[in-house]
This record gives C-alpha cells, sequence and structure tokens, in this order.
C-alpha cells in the first residue's frame, strides 16, 4: 500500500527521503535535465511504498498562485504514482483560495487535462497548464 508523505521544502526528512534522486542521473533525465527545486515556499507530496520513495510533486506556494513542477514517478507503475500523488496535491489545494497552476511534461499532459486542467502555454518538452 502506498503512502503518500506530505513535507515543507525545508523538513530535514525531506533531503533523507528524496536527496538520494534528486541527484540521480536517471531521475534528472526523467526531469529533461532539470534540477529540483526546493526551500520555505514549497510543500512536496511523496510517494512510499514497502520504505522505498516511488516519486514526488513539489508544490510551490506563490503569492499569486500555487505551481506544480518537477515531480518523478517510479518507471514501472508511473501512471498509477502521478495519479495518486496528482490526487493528493488536488484534495489538499480543494480549500485554496490561490489559482492552481503545472508545468508538465508532453507525455503527462492527458492525465492531468483528466483532473480539470487546462492548456495555457506549450512548448517543446512542456506544456503549462491551469486547473479550471
Amino acid at each position: 500500500m502506498m503512502q503518500i508523505l506530505k513535507l515543507q521544502g525545508t523538513d530535514r526528512q525531506l533531503y533523507r527521503l528524496v536527496g538520494p534522486l534528486v541527484m540521480n542521473p536517471k531521475v534528472l533525465q526523467y526531469n529533461n535535465g532539470y534540477p529540483f527545486k526546493t526551500g520555505e515556499h514549497y510543500v512536496w507530496y511523496i510517494a512510499i511504498e514497502k520504505q522505498k520513495v516511488m516519486g514526488f510533486i513539489p508544490l510551490e506556494m506563490r503569492k499569486n498562485e500555487h505551481i506544480i513542477n518537477n515531480y518523478y514517478a517510479e518507471a514501472e507503475t508511473h501512471d498509477y504514482i502521478l495519479d495518486t500523488l496528482l490526487n493528493t496535491v488536488l484534495t489538499d489545494e480543494e480549500e485554496s483560495t490561490q489559482p492552481l497552476s503545472a508545468v508538465v511534461q508532453t507525455p503527462h499532459q492527458d492525465l492531468f487535462v483528466q483532473k480539470g486542467f487546462e492548456i495555457t502555454k506549450s512548448w517543446k518538452l512542456y506544456i503549462k497548464m491551469q486547473k479550471a
């Protein structure tokens, strides 16, 4: 059974859990070579199964919007992990008054559309989407 942890962007436990992943060349390749960012304005949703980190979604809490960006999910159950993480984020964001946007990798566009996101801008590798 997968568990979703919610940690602040500067929580020491966050570094212990995702540090090995965010420095892994294969995980960086998944993120098209872009580094993962965190700080006091981030909340991380981390999927754990059998004491292994299976994926994560960092959510940046800006003044005018909340942004999903630079997420990751293990290949074996990729769609299930992203779906579960995204559902948790959306449940938490229901009470927020801030708009929710996401910078989505093009292969994941359909999942975000199913969750009520709409395209606002497209690039070669990414799509900016807004929760309707």
